[in-house]
C-alpha cells in the first residue's frame, strides 16, 4: 500500500464514519446553534487530541486491554451516564425555555468548553472505543510496517474527514439560523437531548450486558 492509497483509505473510512449519527453529531449541532460555526472545528480539535493520544496507546499494546469485557461493559456505563448528563440538561433547559438564539457570546453559554466536550463525547462512546481496538488498529498496525510517516499520513487523512464534515455541519446549522426562531431552536435541541438520553440508555443496558456475559 503506497502514501497516497493510505490517505484516501484512511480518509474514505473517517468520512463514513463521521457521517453516522452519534452523541458528537448531536453535540455538533447543538453547539454551533450556540457558538457558531467554529463549535465544528473545536469539536473536532478536542476529538484529535483524543485520537492521536488512543493511536499512542494503540502503539503501545492498548489494544488487548480495550477488547476485554470488563473494559468494555465499564466504558459503556460510564459514557451512558455522561450522556444522560448531558442528554438531561439539553432537554430541562429547552423545555423550561431558557435556550434562546442571541445566546452568541460563549461566556453566557453554560457547559463544558467544545475541545473539552470533543475529548468526553468522544470517549463516552464505547462503539468509538471498539471501532479503534479492531478496524483502527488494522490501520495502525499497516501504517507502522511502513514507517512513522505512513501512521502520520493516516492520522491526517482519518482527522480531516471528520474537520470536513463537522465543518459542514456547523457551517449549515448556522445558515439555517436565519430562518429559525427560538422556539424551533429549542425543539431541535430538546431532539438532540432525547436522542443523547436514548443512546445513553443503551449504553447503560449493553454495558451491564459486557460485564454479566
Amino acid at each position: 500500500m503506497t502514501l497516497t492509497t493510505l490517505f484516501i483509505t484512511a480518509f474514505i473510512m473517517g468520512f463514513s464514519g463521521a457521517m453516522m449519527p452519534g452523541p458528537l453529531l448531536t453535540v455538533n449541532i447543538s453547539e454551533s446553534y450556540r457558538r457558531g460555526f467554529i463549535a465544528g472545528p473545536l469539536l473536532i480539535l478536542g476529538h484529535a487530541i483524543l485520537e492521536v493520544g488512543l493511536v499512542i496507546g494503540l502503539t503501545l499494546g492498548l489494544a488487548s486491554i480495550l477488547v476485554l469485557s470488563q473494559v468494555k461493559g465499564s466504558i459503556a456505563i460510564i459514557g451512558g451516564v455522561v450522556l444522560l448528563w448531558m442528554g438531561w440538561g439539553m432537554v430541562r433547559d429547552a423545555w423550561k425555555g431558557s435556550l434562546s438564539l442571541s445566546m452568541e457570546d460563549t461566556s453566557q453559554v453554560k457547559g463544558m468548553h467544545p475541545v473539552l466536550a470533543g475529548i468526553v463525547v468522544s470517549v463516552s462512546n464505547p462503539y468509538w472505543i471498539l471501532w479503534w481496538a479492531t478496524i483502527g488498529l488494522t490501520y495502525v498496525t499497516e501504517s507502522i510496517t511502513m514507517g512513522t510517516l505512513a501512521l502520520i499520513v493516516f492520522l491526517v487523512g482519518h482527522l480531516l474527514a471528520d474537520l470536513v464534515w463537522y465543518s459542514a455541519i456547523s457551517f449549515t446549522v448556522v445558515k439555517g439560523k436565519k430562518i429559525f426562531n427560538d422556539s424551533a431552536y429549542r425543539g431541535i435541541i430538546l431532539i438532540c437531548g432525547l436522542f443523547l438520553l436514548g443512546l445513553a440508555v443503551y449504553f447503560l443496558w449493553s454495558g451491564q450486558g459486557f460485564l454479566l456475559g
